[in-house]
């Protein structure tokens, strides 16, 4: 009895500190719009303006967005580890591998869209705030996106995210290495999901609070078993039509 409540506070300890995370990463977020000079929509405000516009600056930030943004969409998968962790032995130390191996795969995304950023900077194709100058640009990429929702790639990739049990039952791995093996794998699956909402940022501005609180419910909802597979095609369609409405007017 006294390791089982051992077992459960631990459990409830991590959870807290899982949920503080996110928590922390969203006030962060806050601060550095803030900071930037930008309104929740994304674009500049009265107050200072101190856009980030340096690799130095962006990396930090991309990485802390993919925190807030991505961490509240894997509380699904931290559940179903929970729900295998007896019957598959499972450990506490492994489901902290997990939630480490899925946040370096993001942080690595981080890395690559803060250098597409600061090219797209470069090329004068967005400006120092990340919101693109073109609405062709703008119209193209929500394009891009949505004919992405019907690809058998998001297919596979949102396949794996919306049910994770599933995935954990063909490709379990015990211990703490496991669990990061299998957090960096599920992480892979997830960019392969996702990476398009995050690109969506360049249209009304990658500090755009708006933009990153839909995005965020959008995939949390996304990988729900009850609703996930009946809002993928409908949002793609949506994108498609948007993008048309945006490029042509």
């Amino acid at each position: 009895m006294p390791s089982l409540s051992l077992a459960n506070l631990t459990r409830s300890v991590l959870w807290i500190a899982f949920f503080v995370a996110i928590i922390v990463s969203w006030v962060w977020l806050y601060g550095m719009a803030w900071m930037t000079g930008v309104d929740w929509i994304g674009r500049p405000g009265t107050q200072m303006v101190m856009p980030m516009t340096t690799l130095r600056a962006l990396i930090p930030m991309w990485a802390v967005m993919m925190a807030a943004m991505m961490l509240p969409t894997m509380v699904p998968t931290l559940r179903a580890y929970d729900d295998l962790m007896v019957s598959a032995n499972g450990t506490r130390a492994g489901w902290i591998g997990l939630l480490v191996g899925y946040l370096a795969v993001w942080v690595v995304f981080a890395v690559v869209i803060a250098l597409v950023q600061a090219g797209l900077m470069r090329l004068s194709i967005v400006d120092d705030y990340g919101i693109t100058r073109s609405r062709l640009v703008a119209g193209g990429l929500l394009i891009v996106v949505g004919l992405y929702q019907f690809s058998r790639t998001k297919a596979v990739c949102h396949g794996v995210c919306h049910s994770p049990t599933i995935w954990f039952l063909g490709h379990w791995r015990p211990g703490t290495l496991g669990g990061l093996r299998m957090g960096v794998a599920l992480g892979t699956f997830c960019v392969g999901c996702c990476w398009g909402f995050m690109a969506l940022g360049f249209i009304g501005g990658v500090m755009s609070l708006l933009w990153m609180g839909l995005a965020t419910v959008f995939m949390v909802l996304e990988k729900l078993p009850q609703v996930g597979h009946h809002l993928t095609r409908p949002m793609g369609a949506a994108l498609i039509f948007g993008g048309l409405a945006v490029a042509i007017t």
